[in-house]
C-alpha cells in the first residue's frame, strides 16, 4: 500500500484468520481457473521471497514486510523453508521468533494491534503464539488490553479495529493440534460487539460505531467488512446469519462490473479488495460465483489476478501504478490463496525441521504471562494477562490465581480464591462458591471442562480458563 492509508492502516494493525476458503477446485462460471491462480501463487511466493532481507527477516522496527509470513503460508510455503541465499541458519521462522522474544519488542509504548499482527503471522509461521519463548506469551498480551467498563473491546474501544483483530487473532490461532484455545464465551463477548457496529447498510468502519445513530448510518468501509465477516467467521458465527447475510449484500452492491473490483472508500486498489475477498474465503463464500461473478463476467480474483505482474510476482496497490507493493503483494497473494487473514502452517519441505516450534516449559526465574478467563456462569466475564516468576518447569492453577490478585492486568480478574492454598478442590472464586452440581471447573487450551483443584498442573503457554456451572 501506498499514500497515507498506509501508515493509517498498519498503525491500527492488519490482520487476521482462517477457516480459509480452498480455491483449487472451482466451478466452470469461475473465471479465474485453478491454473492461473498456481500461478499466482508461485509467482507470489517468488517476490515475497526477494523481500527477505540478507539477516533473515521480514520485520523489525515499525512498519515492516510480516504480512508475507501470512501470505506464504496460505500459498503453500513454510516460513522456516524460506532463507536468505539458501542460509538456514537465518530462515524467516528463527529470525522473527527472535524478534518476538526480545524484551525491547514491539516498542515502549505497545498497542494491542502489535500484538495481534504477531499472533497471526507467528501462527502462519508455525511459532505458537503462547509459547514463542519463556518470556513471551503472545495470547496473554493480548488479554492484558480487555476493557473491564466495555467488556468485549480490546483496547480503546473508539478504535473498533483492535477488538476485530483481538477476535481474528484468538479464534484464528489455535493450538499446535488445530483446537480452539480460548473459550467460547470470550469469542461471543467480541462477536456481541462487532454486530454491534454493524453500520445500517451492512458494513463496517474503522472506529467505533455503537450506540452512535450518526455514525451507523455512515458508510462501511471494504477493508473493514471483509475483516468483520472473518472475525464473525472465526469465531463461530455461520455464513448464513443475518449479518453475515448483509455484509455480502454491501459488498456485492460495490463490486465493479467490468472488472471486479470494489469501490472502496479509497479509490479502487489491491489491499481493499483482498480483505474484502479474505473475508468471502473465511466465512466459505466463493469470490467467484454467484453474487461476486458480475453481469460482465468478472470476479474480484480477476481483479487481484490483473494487479500482478508476471513472472515478477508482485501485486500494485493502484492499478495506474507500474511497480508493485509489499503491503498489496502480501494482502493480494493470501486472498488469491483463498485464506482469511492467516493461515495453518504448511508442513516443512526442510529436511528435519518441524512443522512447529515453541517454548516447552516455564525457566525458573523468568517473568512469564499467562491468558486467564473467570466466566461466572451469570455473564460476568473476566478477562486478564497474570504476571508472575515461575520457580519450576511448571506451575499450578492455585498458583496462578494466587498471582492474579495481585498481579492480573486488567485487574481485579481474581479477587479471593478458597481454599487459599493446598492442592485441592477450589469450593470458591471472588465470592461465589459451589452449589450442588454447579461448581468451578477448569479448562486449558480449549479443553473440556473438569473440576478445579488448585493442585491442577499448569504448563507454560497454557490458556486458563474458569467457568462456575454444572
Amino acid at each position: 500500500m501506498s499514500r497515507s492509508r498506509t501508515s493509517r492502516r498498519i498503525a491500527l494493525t492488519v490482520p487476521a484468520v482462517l477457516g480459509a476458503f480452498a480455491l483449487t477446485v472451482l466451478p466452470a462460471a469461475a473465471t479465474t481457473s485453478p491454473a492461473q491462480i498456481a500461478t499466482s501463487k508461485t509467482n507470489g511466493v517468488a517476490y515475497l521471497k526477494s523481500l527477505q532481507a540478507a539477516d533473515g527477516s521480514y520485520a523489525g522496527s515499525g512498519l515492516s514486510n510480516e504480512w508475507a509470513l501470512s501470505a506464504l503460508a496460505a500459498a503453500g510455503t513454510a516460513a522456516v523453508d524460506v532463507t536468505p541465499g539458501g542460509d538456514a541458519t537465518k530462515n524467516a521462522r528463527k529470525v522473527y521468533r527472535d524478534l518476538l522474544a526480545t524484551s525491547g519488542w514491539p516498542s515502549a509504548t505497545p498497542v494491542v494491534t502489535d500484538y495481534q499482527r504477531a499472533t497471526l503471522n507467528a501462527y502462519a509461521a508455525g511459532i505458537d503464539p503462547a509459547r514463542v519463548s519463556a518470556s513471551r506469551n503472545l495470547i496473554a498480551d493480548i488479554y492484558g488490553y480487555w476493557q473491564t467498563a466495555e467488556t468485549g473491546y480490546f483496547g480503546p474501544s473508539a478504535n473498533y479495529n483492535g477488538t476485530v483483530f483481538a477476535a481474528l487473532a484468538l479464534a484464528g490461532a489455535k493450538t499446535q493440534a488445530g483446537a480452539q484455545r480460548v473459550p467460547q464465551s470470550l469469542l461471543t463477548s467480541m462477536v456481541n460487539r462487532i454486530r454491534a457496529n454493524q453500520h445500517n447498510d451492512g458494513g463496517w468502519n474503522y472506529s467505533k460505531a455503537e450506540g452512535s445513530p450518526t455514525e451507523l448510518a455512515k458508510p462501511g468501509d471494504i477493508d473493514m467488512t471483509g475483516a468483520s465477516m472473518a472475525a464473525l467467521c472465526a469465531s463461530g458465527v455461520p455464513n448464513t446469519d443475518p449479518d453475515i447475510t448483509q455484509a455480502k449484500a454491501f459488498l456485492k452492491s460495490k463490486i465493479i462490473s467490468n472488472s471486479g473490483a470494489f469501490n472502496a472508500m479509497y479509490g479502487v486498489n489491491t489491499n481493499s479488495n483482498g480483505w474484502a475477498v479474505s473475508g468471502l474465503n473465511a466465512c466459505g463464500i466463493n469470490p467467484q460465483t454467484g453474487d461476486f461473478l458480475t453481469p460482465l463476467g468478472k470476479t474480484p480474483v480477476d481483479f487481484l489476478i490483473a494487479q500482478q505482474f508476471n513472472p515478477g510476482g508482485g501485486f500494485k496497490y493502484l492499478p495506474s501504478q507500474t511497480t508493485p507493493s509489499t503491503y498489496a503483494s502480501a494482502d493480494g497473494l493470501r486472498a488469491v490463496a483463498g485464506a482469511g487473514f492467516t493461515a495453518t502452517p504448511p508442513v516443512p519441505t526442510t529436511v528435519g525441521a518441524p512443522q512447529w516450534v515453541a517454548q516447552a516449559a516455564f525457566t525458573a526465574g523468568t517473568a512469564t504471562r499467562l491468558a486467564l478467563t473467570v466466566d461466572d456462569g451469570a455473564g460476568n466475564l473476566k478477562v486478564c494477562s497474570v504476571a508472575f516468576t515461575p520457580t519450576g518447569t511448571t506451575t499450578t492453577l492455585g498458583e496462578v490465581l494466587a498471582a492474579a490478585t495481585t498481579a492480573a492486568t486488567p485487574a481485579g480478574c481474581v479477587t479471593a480464591v478458597t481454599p487459599s492454598y493446598g492442592t485441592g478442590t477450589i469450593t470458591a472464586v471472588n465470592g461465589k462458591a459451589n452449589s450442588g452440581s454447579s461448581t468451578w471447573k477448569a479448562s486449558v487450551d480449549g479443553a473440556a471442562f473438569t473440576a478445579a483443584t488448585r493442585g491442577k498442573v499448569i504448563n507454560l503457554g497454557d490458556t486458563v480458563a474458569l467457568r462456575w456451572g454444572s
